[in-house]
């Protein structure tokens, strides 16, 4: 996944997402807003940072002392909490999801 960063106050700052672990939820393709410095709340995407992993969109479940866990929409796929077999520390966790802006509609093909 490609992220460009902004500096300064928060503002939102642009995600594409590359592989299959967010299926069916996202695709590859899909572009997300991503906001750093909002509290995620249980169920929000989130954008983070995995050991030796690129930044990660993954869906944001319990929160304890040590962090959050994080999971693939698809099992099957990726990396997340249960790979690594801990939760992300608070400060791995970059930014909320607010929008996914493109592509706004999908067509599937006709074989």
């Amino acid at each position: 996944m490609a992220v460009r960063a902004t500096q300064g106050l928060p503002r939102p700052w642009r995600v594409e997402v590359t592989g299959r672990s967010m299926l069916p939820t996202l695709h590859p393709g899909d572009r997300l807003l991503v906001m750093r410095g909002r509290t995620p709340r249980v169920g929000d995407l989130v954008v983070v940072r995995l050991p030796d992993r690129p930044l990660s969109v993954k869906r944001a479940g319990a929160r304890d002392d040590d962090g959050w866990w994080v999971e693939s929409d698809n099992p099957g796929e990726g990396t997340d909490s249960w790979t690594i077999g801990r939760p992300v520390p608070p400060e791995d966790v970059e930014g909320v999801v607010v929008w996914r802006y493109r592509p706004l509609r999908r067509t599937r093909r006709r074989a």
